[in-house]
C-alpha cells in the first residue's frame, strides 16, 4: 500500500521524526552537498544554515572517514542498491579558526550512523536524497570502555601483559635502544600464606602505586601477571637501566622500612633485558633475570647474559632457571 504525502504532511512527518528520535535530517543535492538540515543539526558543532558554501556530507566526517562517507553517498545518488547504515565520527567542537579542538580530541568526537535514500520530488528538483544522522555515541563509548578494560589489570588499573606486548612490538619496529625491567616483590607467596589474599592485594596495589611515582614521561608501566610488573625504558642502555632499577629498589626498601614498625618486611627484585629480537625473547630474558635475582636472596637485579642468537645449547643452570620460571607461572 503506497502512501502519498502532501508537502504539509511531509513537513509534519519530518518534525515528528526529529522530535521523537533525535535524528538529524539532511537533504542532499545530486553531488552530495547538504542543502538543508533540521534544527537539531546544531549538535554537529556548526550552524549549517549560516555557511556561505554548503558542505559536502563527507565534510562532516573526521579525516580518515570522509572517503568512506563519500563513496556511500555517491553509490546511493547513482541509484545503486546500498543497504544498511554507515558509521563515522564527527568533530563537534572547534576553535574560532575552525581547525583545532578546544578540549580533549576524544571528547570532541561524536559517532553517528548515516542512512541515505534517493528521492524524486518534482516540486523540489534540487533535492536528490534525504538522509538521517543518528547518534551512536553510547555504543562506541561502551566499546571503548570494554576495549580499555581488556588492556588493564582490574586490581591495579595498570596496563596488562597484552598491552605491554603491543608496546614492545612497536618498540621493536622502531629499532631504537630500549631496556625492559621486570619487578616483583620478594617472598610474596610467604606473605600470602601468613596474611591472606586481602593483605597481599593491598601490598600489590601499593607497590603498583609506588612504581607509578618512579616512572618518567615516555616510560611505560604494566602488570604482566599476578606478581610481576614491567617497565619499558626508552633510550636507556643496560648500564643506565641498572642504575635506574637499583634506585627503584633502594627507595622502595627505604620507604617500607621507615613507614612500618611491624612485619611483613617488604623488598623487591628486578630483572633486566634489552628490547631485541622479539617480544617473547625480551620478556623471557627479563623474567630469567628476575628469577636469578630472587634466587640470590632478593633485593637484587638480575641480568640474563644469553646472546640474542645463541650458538650452543643452554647450560644446565640456565635450563634449571627456565624450568623454575615456568613453574612460577603455573
Amino acid at each position: 500500500m503506497e502512501m502519498h504525502f502532501s508537502a504539509a504532511e511531509g513537513r509534519a512527518l519530518h518534525g515528528l521524526i526529529e522530535e521523537s528520535s533525535g535524528d538529524i535530517v539532511v537533504r542532499l543535492d545530486r553531488a552530495g552537498f547538504i542543502l538543508r538540515a533540521s534544527e537539531n543539526s546544531a549538535e554537529l558543532g556548526v550552524d549549517l544554515s549560516a555557511l556561505l558554501l554548503k558542505p559536502h556530507i563527507s565534510d562532516l566526517a573526521v579525516p580518515g572517514h570522509g572517503a568512506d562517507v563519500e563513496r556511500h553517498a555517491r553509490a546511493v545518488l547513482a541509484g545503486e542498491a546500498v543497504d544498511g547504515w554507515i558509521e563515522f565520527p564527527v568533530r563537534i567542537c572547534w576553535t574560532e579558526d575552525q581547525h583545532d579542538c578546544d578540549a580533549d580530541p576524544l571528547e570532541c568526537l561524536r559517532w553517528y550512523a548515516f542512512s541515505l535514500k534517493p528521492i524524486d520530488d518534482g516540486n523540489d528538483p534540487e533535492t536528490a536524497a534525504i538522509g538521517l544522522l543518528r547518534s551512536v555515541q553510547q555504543k562506541h563509548a561502551l566499546q571503548s570502555e570494554i576495549s580499555a578494560r581488556s588492556l588493564t589489570d582490574p586490581l591495579t588499573g595498570l596496563a596488562n601483559r597484552h598491552a605491554l606486548c603491543a608496546s614492545l612490538e612497536r618498540a621493536l619496529e622502531c629499532g631504537e635502544e630500549r631496556a625492559l625491567a621486570v619487578f616483583a616483590l620478594d617472598r610474596l607467596r610467604a606473605i600470602f600464606m601468613q596474611y591472606g589474599q586481602r593483605a597481599t592485594d593491598e601490598i600489590q596495589w601499593g607497590f603498583a602505586r609506588y612504581l607509578r611515582t618512579m616512572v618518567c614521561t615516555g616510560q611505560e608501566l604494566a602488570q604482566i601477571d599476578a606478581e610481576r610488573f614491567a617497565v619499558i625504558l626508552p633510550g636507556m642502555s643496560m648500564r643506565q637501566a641498572r642504575r635506574w632499577a637499583q634506585d627503584v629498589l633502594e627507595t622502595f626498601t627505604g620507604l617500607t622500612s621507615t613507614s612500618s614498625t611491624r612485619p611483613p618486611e617488604l623488598t623487591a627484585s628486578a630483572g633486566l633485558a634489552r628490547v631485541e629480537r622479539s617480544v617473547d625473547w625480551t620478556l623471557r630474558q627479563a623474567e630469567l633475570g628476575l628469577v636469578m635475582a630472587r634466587a640470590g636472596g632478593g633485593m637484587r637485579i638480575g641480568v640474563s647474559d644469553r646472546p640474542a642468537r645463541p650458538t650452543a645449547e643452554p647450560s644446565g643452570i640456565i635450563r634449571a632457571i627456565e624450568e623454575a620460571l615456568l613453574r612460577s607461572r603455573r
